[in-house]
């Protein structure tokens, strides 16, 4: 007897799963978003799962845990500021043009967001209480030192390096708008004489 829902007598239809190849990544992005909102301290598989909209047991599928989420994101994080950096310092052609790429770099490409600013700070709280995530803002600082060394020396590189990190949180957090003027004497005076 067919009643308004359909045959009941008919074979059992089965639902496969979805095909979400980018799931994983989708989850890795979520996390990132619900950290810049609601914090480390304020993150949980439940808050991710729904910002990615997938299914809760996805969580524990695709990670062991809450750590190997904030390694994974934090990870990804860090990994496109390193690419923006290493393409601003490549395609530098000489030390003036290299100097040029670091105001770009000090005075819109870092912390240009709030939700870069947010992670980023949530990154070093934790790194400076756990050491395991010291390994990915030492990865990041080895590699932003990298980049520079192409255009100047080792001492020069770890000093602007430095420079660099001070004058994008001064601009990210200051009331004020930053001068790119006095980025560009900050520059010249950290570089003048380096290799």
């Amino acid at each position: 007897m067919s009643g308004a829902l359909g045959n009941s007598s008919g074979p059992a239809v089965r639902r496969g799963r979805r095909f979400d190849p980018d799931r994983r990544e989708r989850i890795i992005e979520a996390c990132l978003d619900v950290i810049a909102e609601h914090g480390v301290a304020g993150t949980s598989h439940r808050r991710v799962a729904a910002a990615a909209d997938v299914p809760l047991g996805s969580m524990t599928y695709h990670f062991t845990g809450m750590d190997e989420l904030l390694q994974e994101a934090f990870g990804a994080f860090t990994a496109a500021v390193i690419a923006t950096f290493e393409r601003r310092m490549a395609q530098a052609g000489d030390a003036g043009a290299a100097r040029a790429a670091l105001v770009t770099l000090i005075s819109d490409d870092l912390l240009s967001t709030h939700r870069d600013l947010v992670l980023t700070h949530e990154l070093y709280t934790l790194a400076a209480r756990e050491e395991s995530y010291r390994a990915l803002t030492n990865a990041w600082m080895n590699a932003s030192r990298t980049a520079l060394e192409r255009h100047f020396d080792p001492t020069t590189a770890r000093i602007v390096d430095a420079l660099i990190e001070g004058l994008s949180i001064h601009r990210a957090l200051d009331t004020q708008p930053q001068d790119r003027a006095v980025v560009a004497l900050a520059i010249e005076r950290v570089c003048a004489g380096s290799a």
